[in-house]
């Protein structure tokens, strides 16, 4: 098989980045199409500069710093791509890679991190928070979002087999574009997460400061229990914010080094995770260190956290329901859950695993679709 992977950018190092490069190691001749994508970026994941094709977007103003505001040119550059000569193609997609034009004898597999999450479910989210619900320009934003809702649409029949990263999204694949997909859970590199059993009297929380996150109801709860601490690690456009709002036992500690962020990870006596996510790694991290996780109980975590074995859940994006969901892990004892059994758990989420499973998965659908036998 010749193969092209198909990315929407590879400007940082984040999970979509982490499991392209997960696919490029199963198929190391592979060819890799992106938006943008950065050097540096592509040498940190072990990618091969030489291997990497960009849009003319590459070439715009501010184009890899910027590549946001290139949004209403994204379906038409994607679709420049030229990828006759390849046998199967693998779109690693969250935006447009999915979009890409291929020929009747190409197979396209495409690994669904998300359907257009700010153009379908949390359209109304996105523009609550970039202030564009009243005026001119929401409206602008509004028909914008509308037509790229349509082309999405239509690229979706342009996909023959879809996997997803969780069954989450996987039923929002269906409720979105009406198709069938399978689940291959992505690769969490767990090697640079120890395991520890001391746990010290804290309790963590950490991602970027964004608004979905609910970084502040986290902090909300532990400022109506000052008899208990919490640390926030993460930085973003609501530092400040949080910092303001948290009283004394509570730590916004902003952007760490990966070492301050895995010392934390591995003492805290648990990881608090309020987010409504499609997949959601940082939990797995946590529990790969030992650490028991108290999550919503909606979206992703209820496939990465194991309630009653690595976890609890709480039912709600609350203060409230936060403050419940600790005071139940309390009483459960001095240690309610298993550290080996966290990281056991962790474990089954390994890159070993996703690559053996994405490997099968491509050799298998190959086979069918050219009716080798």
């Amino acid at each position: 098989m010749k193969v092209a992977i198909i990315q929407e950018w590879l400007v940082t190092v984040g999970g979509s980045d982490k499991v392209v490069k997960a696919i490029a190691d199963v198929f190391p001749e592979a060819d890799i199409y992106t938006l943008v994508a950065k050097k540096e970026v592509c040498d940190e994941l072990g990618i091969s500069w030489n291997k990497v094709h960009t849009s003319f977007i590459q070439k715009m103003p501010f184009g890899t710093k910027k590549h946001r505001a290139y949004l209403p040119l994204f379906p038409f550059a994607i679709e420049q791509f030229d990828l006759r000569g390849y046998d199967v193609i693998i779109s690693s997609s969250h935006c447009v890679a999915k979009g890409v034009l291929t020929k009747a004898d190409q197979l396209h597999i495409c690994y669904c991190h998300s359907p257009i999450r700010y153009v379908w479910d949390m359209y109304n989210e996105y523009l609550e928070e970039s202030n564009l619900t009243k005026g001119v320009k929401s409206w602008l934003v509004r028909y914008l979002l509308h037509r790229i809702r349509k082309w999405d649409m239509l690229s979706s029949f342009r996909v023959d087999y879809y996997i997803s990263n969780s069954d989450y999204v996987g039923r929002r694949i269906k409720e979105t574009y009406r198709r069938e997909s399978t689940t291959i859970h992505p690769n969490i590199d767990i090697t640079n997460f120890e395991y520890c059993e001391q746990k010290e009297d804290f309790y963590l929380a950490s991602s970027r400061l964004v608004s979905y996150k609910k970084i502040d109801t986290i902090i909300e709860a532990f400022n109506q229990m000052p008899d208990k601490k919490l640390i926030v690690i993460g930085g973003g456009p609501n530092l400040k914010k949080y910092q303001a709002m948290a009283k004394e036992n509570v730590m916004v500690m902003g952007y760490q080094p990966f070492n301050v962020l895995k010392e934390k990870m591995q003492k805290a006596k648990a990881f608090i995770f309020a987010a409504d996510e499609d997949f959601g790694m940082i939990p797995i991290e946590a529990e790969a260190c030992g650490t028991p996780v108290i999550a919503y109980g909606h979206g992703g975590s209820l496939e990465t956290v194991s309630e009653g074995k690595t976890g609890i859940f709480f039912q709600e994006q609350t203060p409230e329901s936060i403050i419940e969901a600790v005071k139940k892990f309390e009483s459960l004892g001095e240690t309610p859950f298993e550290y080996a059994t966290c990281r056991k758990w962790a474990e089954s989420f390994s890159e070993e695993r996703f690559k053996k499973e994405i490997k099968a998965f491509v050799e298998s659908k190959y086979k069918e679709f050219k009716n080798i036998k």
